[in-house]
């Protein structure tokens, strides 16, 4: 079981640093649709003042950068399994001129620091892709003073995010594609209502709680969603990359038709949920 864990973890470091440069080139865009995910989770820390709070699986440095700016004296430490994804996080940092921040690879099934060390935790979409759920649970409540706020992130079903099932159907449509292994990471691995709450139980966290969060991906029509998903959404890439030009041109087609009906100038919506709790 530990190797199946350490093999995956491997594979999404090798896969996150593969795609760093597209998540640079369109972080604008997805900082915004993304800012209600984090919104939501800064809602519930609060952090404020001296508060010292760890952002996990952090990517391009948010939201662990905008709580940074509410904090005066405190800090945030700004994780990340893929260093190249950290280096974007540094970049913005050092332009922004924050610099109550520190970064550090991590691995959320492991963290590297004592227990009771943080005030506030952050993770926003870094759930679906922990190799073992439970045991990142159990880290980040370990690593939680007492009384200190948890909030996490993930995607709702996929009748609330036709921005990912576009993308899908339209694949399997014309590529034969293996279905995952069930609880195999994945964008809509935890849509489940009452899964990520159960394992914050689980983990002993209390006052557990969740609700949606709805956003809006701001591309502005269907041409940009298609070069968008073409350059920062690993799972759609890899199987287009195994495909001939001819299919990748009809899953293109119809993926531009679908979104013409649908979302003709873009804007298209989609929906998070939160998930908080208390140690």
């Amino acid at each position: 079981m530990e190797t199946l864990i350490n093999d995956i973890s491997a594979a999404q470091k090798a896969s996150w640093n593969k795609f760093s440069a597209g998540w640079k080139k369109w972080d604008d865009l997805t900082m915004k649709f993304l800012a209600p995910a984090g919104e939501a989770i800064m809602d519930h820390l609060g952090a404020t003042g001296t508060s010292v709070v760890l952002d996990i699986a952090a990517g391009t440095g948010e939201p662990g950068l905008s709580i940074a700016k509410h904090l005066h004296g405190g800090k945030v430490i700004i994780t990340d399994l893929a260093e190249h994804m950290l280096e974007v996080a540094r970049e913005k940092a050092a332009a922004a001129g924050i610099t109550n921040v520190e970064f550090q690879e991590a691995d959320a099934n492991a963290l590297p620091f004592a227990d009771n060390s943080f005030d506030e935790i952050s993770c926003r979409m870094g759930f679906m892709f922990f190799p073992d759920m439970q045991k990142a649970a159990n880290e980040m409540a370990r690593v939680l003073k007492p009384g200190g706020r948890i909030a996490t992130t993930v995607w709702a079903g996929p009748e609330k995010n036709f921005w990912v099932t576009c993308m899908q159907k339209n694949i399997k449509k014309h590529i034969d594609v293996a279905p995952p292994e069930p609880g195999a990471p994945g964008m809509f691995r935890c849509a489940q209502p009452d899964l990520i709450a159960s394992l914050f139980r689980n983990a002993g966290l209390k006052d557990v709680a969740e609700r949606d969060v709805p956003n809006v991906v701001g591309v502005n029509g269907p041409q940009q969603y298609w070069d968008m998903m073409t350059e920062v959404a690993a799972p759609f890439v890899a199987v287009l990359s195994k495909a001939d030009a001819a299919t990748v041109a009809k899953v293109k087609a119809d993926v531009l038709a679908d979104m013409t009906e649908r979302y003709p100038k873009g804007n298209v919506d989609a929906c998070a949920m939160v998930i908080m709790g208390v140690k």
